[in-house]
């Protein structure tokens, strides 16, 4: 079994401020870590839900929370049909856990990791049609360039890219160390990052694309703060710089509300702010939380409150 540490988890129900008997959405539940202590601080009545695309990471998260009986509501979806799945039902607060979780990116046939020998895949949903094989075999060059460098930030996008076109040419990319192998002689030896394996940036890229998780994170966002009750929290957790962009934009928006052109003096659009953000700064883990678990060193926890409006 693989050992599952959820980050910033002190710091991230502290912020949602949770309470007996309300009702807390993690949108990305995982193994049912923040869901865990969610249910705990909440305790005697309060019901969380969570909500992921992973039917397998949904089954460890049900064994892990299943003495909580019908405090846990577990969903098979997407975070993007927030108010689908909560159809007229508001929430206290919600936490979003951006990225893939270490069960996702540690199991050895899932084609997550470069550590490992596995079918191309990266699905977080088994059931979506498009895998990494079928974007690294199917994609033109120049579209294999613009995603590794637009989702990866990767600067050897374009030999990358190359590279890839020239090896699928003789035969097909169907597994993770074949591309690592073929990322690994692109980038020139002596550009090799220190602290990271060189296909790092390119595997972030496919895993993106994949799951669309930047396409679904705005709109996960927007449609979760409509659905808070005054005074509840949103949470979000990232873990690379384009998630997080993404979440502080959003934010700020949201707390800025009118869109006028600033030589208006006086506001014509009546938009007004829906949301106070608590965290000026991002909070990010303490040496030791890094030490204990070094996948949280990237990790940014934003948080913000929703507004009477």
């Amino acid at each position: 079994m693989i050992k599952h540490i959820p980050v910033l988890l002190k710091e991230a129900v502290e912020l949602l401020n949770c309470k007996s008997g309300g009702v807390y959405v993690d949108c990305t539940v995982g193994a049912g870590g923040h869901a865990e202590r969610l249910l705990e601080l909440s305790s005697p009545d309060g019901i969380v839900i969570g909500i992921d695309q992973d039917d397998e990471i949904l089954k460890i998260a049900e064994e892990r929370l299943k003495r909580f009986g019908d405090r846990i509501r577990l969903i098979h979806g997407n975070f993007s049909d927030i108010k689908g799945i909560m159809k007229d039902e508001r929430a206290d607060a919600i936490l979003f856990d951006l990225g893939a979780s270490s069960y996702q990116l540690l199991d050895k046939e899932r084609g997550f990791s470069f550590m490992y020998d596995a079918p191309l895949d990266m699905r977080m949903d088994k059931k979506a049609e498009t895998t990494a094989a079928d974007i690294v075999n199917k994609l033109s060059e120049r579209e294999l360039s613009e995603l590794i460098f637009k989702y990866g930030e990767e600067r050897f996008a374009k030999r990358i890219a190359s590279f890839i076109v020239k090896e699928r040419e003789k035969n097909p990319i169907a597994t993770t160390l074949q591309l690592s192998d073929i990322v690994k002689k692109a980038i020139p030896a002596r550009f090799h990052p220190r602290d990271i394996h060189p296909a790092t940036r390119t595997f972030q890229a496919l895993r993106i694309a994949v799951n669309r998780e930047l396409d679904v994170l705005e709109k996960g966002l927007l449609d979760a703060i409509e659905i808070l009750r005054p005074n509840g929290r949103v949470c979000a957790i990232s873990f690379h710089s384009l998630e997080d962009r993404i979440v502080k934009r959003t934010f700020q928006r949201l707390a800025k509300g009118c869109i006028c052109p600033p030589k208006i003096p006086v506001c014509q659009c009546g938009i007004k702010p829906s949301i106070k953000i608590i965290t000026k700064k991002p909070v990010t883990p303490d040496e030791k939380e890094i030490k204990d678990n070094p996948r949280a060193r990237s990790a940014k926890l934003r948080a913000a409150e929703r507004l009477q409006v």
